[in-house]
């Protein structure tokens, strides 16, 4: 009986694979080595900042379109929608959409080194918070995109309302800070108007498919 011996993988041209090892049968190569390539995708600062919150804010609109709607067939005034919360010490919509403008616009002025846009404080109505998104989403998808792409390491400041800051490298304020910050106020606005009983579903929320390279086109 022909004796087998072990190999070391990639010291050989050829191989029998066979049992729990590679082995070598005489007369019998089957097999050639190959190397594994690893795609790699590499998703711009841009892409991760601009192309979520251009999405995400036109979904947001949408939701409060679907808001009004609902207000008006059932008769309620739109304010106690814009009003309510899912808990007394949470915030309202109107609190909620203001937040998701908010750190959109902070993030992508910090990652370009620009001056945000200012938002009234009054209370606003549907179509007045509407207006506001739309300043929100004008407004970063008209950064270009080589102000924001490069920005991993840039150091940036992000100041609370509070007066106190804290200091951020481009990549982690956008992974670890103001995108997770911003799905949370657009999941809970999301979320108050299906408790109000507004008829909406994950698709509404996700919205529509599309191309992240439209974002520089303003709305």
């Amino acid at each position: 009986m022909q004796k087998k011996r072990a190999i070391n993988f990639p010291d050989l041209n050829y191989l029998k694979v066979r049992g729990r090892g590679p082995t070598i049968k005489s007369g019998l190569w089957v097999g050639a080595l190959r190397t594994k390539r690893i795609a790699t995708v590499a998703t711009s600062m841009h892409q991760m900042s601009v192309g979520v919150f251009t999405l995400f804010l036109d979904n947001l609109s949408d939701l409060l379109d679907r808001a009004a709607a609902h207000a008006e067939m059932r008769k309620i005034d739109p304010a106690v929608l814009l009003g309510a919360r899912l808990y007394p010490n949470m915030y309202s919509l109107i609190q909620q959409v203001g937040e998701a403008n908010r750190h959109a616009v902070t993030a992508c002025a910090l990652l370009a080194g620009v001056d945000p846009p200012a938002f009234p404080e009054a209370e606003p109505d549907i179509p007045e918070l509407k207006a506001r998104i739309a300043t929100a989403r004008n407004f970063v998808a008209n950064i270009p995109a080589s102000q924001i792409d490069g920005t991993e390491d840039k150091q940036v400041v992000f100041t609370f309302k509070n007066g106190s800051t804290r200091s951020f490298n481009g990549q982690a304020l956008l992974l670890t800070f103001s995108v997770p910050q911003f799905f949370f106020h657009v999941t809970t606005a999301y979320d108050i108007l299906r408790h109000c009983g507004v008829e909406l579903a994950k698709r509404d929320f996700l919205g529509s498919p599309r191309v992240p390279a439209a974002v520089n086109k303003p709305a």
